[in-house]
C-alpha cells in the first residue's frame, strides 16, 4: 500500500496523504486532483478501489494536447457538461512533456472500457506524428470524434472551425484598415489546420489579384515563446499586421513587437485565433477570430452519443463558422514606413 501511495503521489506531484484521501473517498481534494490521482492509478497498473470504479460503460475519453492554451480547458468544460447531460462521465487525458503519451492514453482508455473518445488538438492533425493508436481505435470499432482538421487517412467524424472563413475575416478586416504587408504566424508546417489557413490566405490573395508574399509566412510551435521568436522574422520583413493561428501565438507577436520598440497597434496590428479566456483583458485587448466552442463541443458529444447508440452518423466534416471579434490590437496601417 505504501509503495502504491508513493508511486502515485510522485506521478501526480501531490502528497501521499492526498492520494490516501482520494483512495478512501475522503473530502478535501479538488476534482482535478482527484481525477489526476485516479488516472495515475490506472496508468501505473494499480486497481482502483471498488467504490471508485464506477460504471465503465458510461465513460468517455476526452484527450487534449495540453491545458496551457486556455481554449482547451474551455473546450473541456463544454464537452464535460454536454456529456454529463447525456449520462456520461468524461475521463480527461492531457499530454505533457515527458508524461503519458497520446498512444498510452488510448491504451488506458481501452482498458477502462470507455464508450467512446473525443480528441481535440491531437496528433491526428499532424502529418509527421505516429497515428497507429487511431487505427487501433478504428479496428476496435470504438466511436471516435475529432475536433478540427485531421490528416486525410483518418475517416472519423470531424467537427471543425472553418479555417477559410477565419482567414478571410482577418484579412478583410486588416485590408479595410489599409494594411498591405500582412504577415502570417502559423503552427508547424505539417499541421493540417495551419495548412488550411495558408491555403485560405493564398485563395484570398488570388481572388483579389495579388500574390501572397511567401516571405511573410512563418511557422512556429504553439506557444507564446515560440510565437515571439518567429514573429521577429515578420517584423524584420516589414509586416505592419500579423495574422496568427492561435491566441498564444498572437500574444507572442505582441511581445516581440514591444521588445523591438514598436507599439501595438500603432506600428503593428495583431489578430489572434480562438478568442480564448481573458483575451479581452490583455494589453491591448486582442482582436481575434472566435471559434464557436460551445456549438462545436455540443455537436461532438451529440455525434459520439449517436454512434454509441448504434445510429448512423455523418462522416463528412461538419464546419462551423467563426466570428471576428475586433478589440484594441488592430488599427489603421501606419502612414510612415518603419
Amino acid at each position: 500500500m505504501s509503495r502504491r501511495l508513493a508511486e502515485v503521489a510522485k506521478k501526480v506531484g501531490v502528497s501521499e496523504a492526498t492520494v490516501s484521501r482520494v483512495l478512501n473517498g475522503k473530502p478535501g481534494v479538488s476534482e482535478s486532483t482527484r481525477a489526476a490521482v485516479l488516472t495515475a492509478l490506472d496508468v501505473l497498473g494499480y486497481e482502483r478501489p471498488v467504490k471508485l470504479r464506477g460504471d465503465r460503460g458510461r465513460l468517455v475519453g476526452l484527450v487534449l494536447p495540453e491545458l496551457a492554451n486556455p481554449i482547451f480547458p474551455a473546450f473541456a468544460e463544454v464537452v464535460g457538461g454536454a456529456l454529463a447531460q447525456q449520462g456520461y462521465t468524461p475521463v480527461l487525458c492531457t499530454r505533457s512533456a515527458g508524461g503519458v503519451s497520446e498512444a498510452e492514453y488510448v491504451e488506458l482508455l481501452l482498458g477502462q472500457q470507455v464508450s467512446g473518445v473525443i480528441f481535440a488538438g491531437g496528433f491526428y492533425a499532424e502529418r509527421g506524428k505516429e497515428h497507429g493508436h487511431y487505427r487501433l481505435l478504428a479496428e476496435r470499432g470504438l466511436p471516435v470524434v475529432l475536433v478540427n482538421a485531421a490528416i486525410e487517412e483518418l475517416t472519423f467524424p470531424r467537427v471543425s472551425c472553418d479555417d477559410l472563413v477565419a482567414v478571410h475575416l482577418a484579412l478583410g478586416h486588416l485590408v479595410a484598415l489599409g494594411h498591405a504587408r500582412i504577415g502570417f504566424l502559423l503552427g508547424p508546417g505539417d499541421h493540417v489546420p495551419s495548412e488550411r489557413k495558408l491555403d485560405a490566405a493564398r485563395e484570398w490573395c488570388a481572388r483579389h489579384g495579388v500574390a501572397l508574399d511567401e516571405g511573410l509566412v512563418v511557422h512556429s510551435q504553439y506557444s507564446i515563446e515560440s510565437g515571439q521568436a518567429s514573429a521577429n522574422r515578420l517584423l524584420d520583413a516589414g509586416a505592419t499586421a500579423i495574422v496568427c493561428a492561435s491566441d498564444p501565438l498572437a500574444l507572442g507577436a505582441v511581445r516581440a513587437a514591444r521588445r523591438a520598440g514598436l507599439s501595438v497597434p500603432r506600428d503593428v496590428s495583431v489578430v489572434g485565433f480562438d478568442d480564448s479566456a481573458l483575451m479581452n483583458l490583455t494589453d491591448p485587448a486582442l482582436t481575434t477570430v472566435r471559434q464557436p466552442i460551445e456549438a462545436m463541443g455540443r455537436a461532438a458529444v451529440d455525434i459520439l452519443a449517436a454512434a454509441v447508440a448504434g445510429e448512423e452518423v455523418p462522416h463528412d466534416e461538419l464546419l462551423f463558422e467563426p466570428e471576428l471579434v475586433v478589440r484594441g490590437s488592430t488599427t489603421t496601417a501606419p502612414t510612415e514606413p518603419r
